[in-house]
């Protein structure tokens, strides 16, 4: 219940030689602060008996109560302090914020959002068998809560030029986009379009498979909030790589629906390449 060390103490020097363990303290600790519940992991469930018993028979002024329950565990990941604590002192991660590490700030940088961690704790449940709880599942709960609250922006990460050759120079349009589909109250915003614009390099093949719906040389696809374009000209550069498309666009579609009633089968996101705004993306 408590050790016996002569020696120096930092602040009360050789006044005090006993220093009471967790086991005598926790339970005296937890009355004088007048803690009604004192949860702990399943490791503890073996000192109960004892967190009972001192709270029993010693003057404390009230009568806590300890309850297990099991740790949450998340599949492929480290979730010990003590082992954290060595990525941070060998300065593998940039701190406990590090949005690698599985902590509170590290999964706030990182971008999960409080409600949905509550989420995923809330659903997961509490109980007294150990378990694992997949990261999956985890990031399912993030999508679903950024799903429903976050406003939608576009954005290119490997941008590829795509000039539209019967679009006026000068001409630039704001069209309405939507600024959260799954929220009518989250309301639109105006989006540039223009002639030149930038579209992901994945979302063009020269020599598409069967499968494949997007934009390839011959092929109509949408522009979401804007118009229906079609792929006329490949241009490379001297080492063969596509480094511009030269496409039309159809001024009937626009806001992505055809009058004829003709459908595609693929809608691509973009950026006017004049408005676009360079962006550090960490993933």
């Amino acid at each position: 219940l408590y050790r016996i060390l002569h020696a120096e103490h930092p602040r009360t020097g050789d006044a005090w030689c006993i220093y009471p363990t967790y086991d005598f303290a926790h339970g005296q600790s937890d009355a004088v602060e007048h803690i009604t519940h004192s949860l702990c992991t399943l490791e503890f469930e073996a000192h109960r008996p004892l967190y009972d018993w001192l709270v029993e028979h010693l003057p404390v002024p009230s009568t806590p109560r300890q309850i297990e329950f099991a740790r949450f565990n998340l599949s492929y990941t480290v979730l010990s302090k003590r082992r954290l604590l060595k990525l941070v002192e060998g300065g593998h991660v940039n701190g406990w914020d590090d949005p690698r590490m599985p902590t509170l700030s590290g999964l706030r940088r990182r971008g999960y959002p409080a409600a949905a961690i509550r989420d995923c704790a809330e659903r997961s449940g509490v109980a007294k068998r150990d378990s694992m709880v997949d990261l999956a599942f985890l990031e399912h709960c993030v999508r679903t809560e950024l799903n429903q609250t976050s406003e939608r922006r576009m954005g290119v990460l490997r941008p590829l030029k795509v000039v539209i050759e019967n679009y006026p120079e000068d001409q630039v349009e704001e069209l309405e986009a939507v600024n959260n589909p799954e929220d009518a109250g989250a309301g639109t915003r105006t989006v540039p379009f223009s002639r030149q614009l930038f579209i992901e390099r994945g979302d063009f093949m020269e020599d598409p498979p069967k499968k494949f719906f997007r934009l390839a040389p011959g092929r109509e696809v949408r522009l979401r909030y804007a118009y229906f374009i079609t792929c006329r000209e490949v241009i490379k550069n001297a080492d063969g790589e596509v480094v511009e498309l030269r496409c039309t666009y159809d001024p009937e579609t626009r806001g992505g629906d055809a009058p004829d009633g003709r459908k595609v089968k693929a809608t691509l996101h973009w950026v006017s390449a004049p408005h676009a705004a360079c962006a550090e993306v960490r993933l």
